[in-house]
């Protein structure tokens, strides 16, 4: 099954908030967001957002120009249905980031919770870092949430790559520079623990 069969299945036979990933607020994120200042017409990219409350959040502390993407359509359509009528409000994109062209010099904040994780080869990871580096604008802000050391080797039937501040520094390093990481153990709604740890970088203005 590929890439993208996978989450649909995934989004298809599950509830989204019994997925392992699931929390009511992404609260590590939302702080992260805050201390970046943002004006409230800055264009943010939720990247991997499927069916998470991220967008509802941002939507309720005024920020006019949220996209979602993701690489299921079951994801986008069950967030748009918990919107109803403020699903309007935001961008839906269904894509995969690795492979799918992204508009130049949009985003003034990209955000990823989960995602950059499940790619498990360095081309993936690079294509990865290549559309964030097209995508977000110069000085722009990269909040990145992934599996830390201590968190299982697998999530959702997938092999994930486990990161401390150090090693996801040298993954985007050359064009981002890291503000500062954070931790948070996640329990799961099944009860597994799934520590995540956050950097927060910035873009070269070169």
């Amino acid at each position: 099954m590929d890439r993208k069969s996978h989450w649909e299945n995934i989004y298809q036979h599950n509830d989204p908030s019994k997925v392992g990933w699931y929390r009511l607020h992404l609260e590590k994120s939302l702080q992260l967001i805050a201390e970046a200042g943002l004006e409230k017409t800055a264009e943010i990219a939720d990247i991997g957002g499927g069916a998470s409350t991220l967008a509802d959040d941002l939507l309720d502390r005024g920020f006019a120009n949220v996209t979602v993407l993701d690489l299921s359509s079951h994801a986008i359509d069950k967030a748009r249905q918990r919107l109803g009528n403020r699903s309007g409000a935001v961008t839906w994109m269904e894509a995969d980031v690795t492979k799918d062209s992204l508009p130049h010099n949009r985003y003034e904040l990209w955000h990823d919770r989960a995602v950059f994780h499940f790619l498990t080869s360095p081309e993936d990871r690079s294509s990865y870092v290549a559309a964030v580096k097209e995508s977000l604008k110069p000085n722009g802000h990269l909040i990145i949430a992934t599996f830390s050391p201590e968190a299982p080797p697998r999530c959702s039937g997938l092999e994930v790559v486990r990161y401390t501040t150090a090693s996801l520094v040298r993954e985007f390093e050359g064009s981002f520079y890291l503000i500062r990481s954070l931790e948070q153990e996640h329990v799961t709604p099944s009860g597994v623990r799934q520590p995540y740890i956050y950097c927060h970088f910035r873009k070269s203005d070169l």
